[in-house]
């Protein structure tokens, strides 16, 4: 049984946002308005995360990407009342549109912030409602969303192999929207518990990390720290 894992590539990140658009599309995350970012309604299933360090001129800009973390001791299921959100066998963090009551708790207990709730009706203005995913449901308005690292993917590529008769997927078989489209392929993805997989590789990495790791949440997606000038 594979437990899905990424990791990201701080010194590959140019913060283009790539990522960002490519999940927007992908997973039919809905369009916000100005005023609905100026209320903190925005939806994110990927975002970019940046800090300026220094003056003029000598500034520096750190960019990470922040998709759901999927941990393994998540503690977002841990509130839900109806069972809405889970942690699968392979390890993602699933939402049920079905089963959620929009009680917001799984975003206050998420440390991580990426979770949001459908504050309305989703919009997909002029030309972009062409460019809807049938592959993944647009969620209604009263229920939380997050990133499913593209689980309906991994779904097709085990759907795939079962025809084809393999009992598992090869390395790399499956690719995120986000890492898909990342121009420095900063961003990979696969089974965590296989030591052979190029992501089991870089999360063992001497560079690689777990944001607010002292949380204890053991989150499944890691990033790989920037080598700044100097440190080898």
């Amino acid at each position: 049984m594979p437990r899905w894992g990424m990791t990201i590539d701080l010194d590959r990140c140019s913060g283009c946002q790539a990522c960002v658009v490519a999940c927007k599309q992908e997973n039919n995350v809905p369009f916000a308005t100005a005023e609905d970012l100026d209320a903190g309604r925005g939806i994110y299933w990927m975002q970019v995360l940046a800090r300026v360090e220094g003056e003029w001129p000598h500034v520096r800009m750190e960019t990470m990407p922040m998709p759901c973390l999927h941990c393994d001791d998540p503690p977002c299921t841990k509130v839900c009342p109806v069972d809405a959100t889970h942690k699968d066998s392979e390890g993602l963090v699933q939402q049920s549109s079905a089963r959620c009551i929009g009680t917001r708790y799984c975003a206050q207990n998420c440390p991580y912030t990426v979770r949001f709730f459908n504050w309305k009706k989703p919009e997909f203005p002029g030309a972009f409602a062409n460019y809807r995913s049938p592959e993944v449901a647009i969620r209604p308005k009263g229920v939380m969303e997050k990133c499913t690292l593209c689980a309906h993917r991994v779904k097709d590529a085990q759907d795939r192999a079962h025809r084809e008769g393999r009992r598992a997927l090869r390395d790399g078989e499956v690719t995120p929207a986000c890492a898909e489209v990342c121009p420095g392929r900063a961003i990979t993805f696969g089974d965590l518990d296989d030591p052979g997989a190029r992501v089991s590789e870089l999360a063992r990495s001497p560079r690689a990390f777990r944001f607010l790791e002292e949380l204890g949440t053991a989150p499944k997606v890691f990033h790989l720290r920037e080598t700044r000038h100097g440190d080898g």
